[in-house]
Parts: structure tokens; sequence; C-alpha cells
């Protein structure tokens, strides 16, 4: 769990990144789950977009996607998600 003052840190850090993965009209796959855990090992924060045609709310996407991955969700802003999750390369120092 991440307290205030770190997911303020992990906002500014999130600030310039892309999204790099998008949930579509069939919500998250396997596939996209598996990715992601590779993206978050590979660089502990990442975004995520869901697209229109999504029929899951975000805050369902941001939770399923939270409790498969084991990730933090940092925010959700607008139809992007921001995930982080610490690992060995502890690119991220926390306040």
């Amino acid at each position: 769990m991440l307290t205030g003052k770190q997911k303020r840190y992990l906002r500014s850090e999130a600030h310039h990144l892309s999204a790099i993965f998008q949930i579509g009209k069939d919500g998250v796959h396997r596939s996209q789950i598996e990715g992601i855990i590779d993206a978050l090992d590979a660089k502990e924060l990442i975004k995520v977009k869901i697209l229109e045609s999504c029929s899951q709310s975000k805050n369902e996407v941001a939770l399923e996607l939270s409790m498969k991955t084991k990730a933090d969700v940092v925010q959700i802003l607008g139809r992007t998600i921001i995930l982080y999750k610490p690992s060995d390369k502890e690119i991220y120092r926390l306040p």
C-alpha cells in the first residue's frame, strides 16, 4: 500500500510516460496480463489506456489489473491507469 507522499512522487514520475497497453472492448485478456507483468518487472511504473469501447468501467479494470498483477494503482486519470510494482532494479526510490 502506497502512502499519499509516495503516490504524489510516482504521479510526477509518470507524467511524461506514454500508455504502453490498451484495454479494448473485450476487457482484460490473459496475454495482456502477462505483458503488463513483464513491463512492470522491467519498468516498475507504467500507464494503461482504457479505450471508449471497453465494456468494463475504469474502476473495474483498475481493480482487476491490480489484483492479477499484484501492482498498486497509483492513479486513475480519465481513462488512463498508472500502475506501480517495485522490482529488484529499484528504478524509483520512494520517499
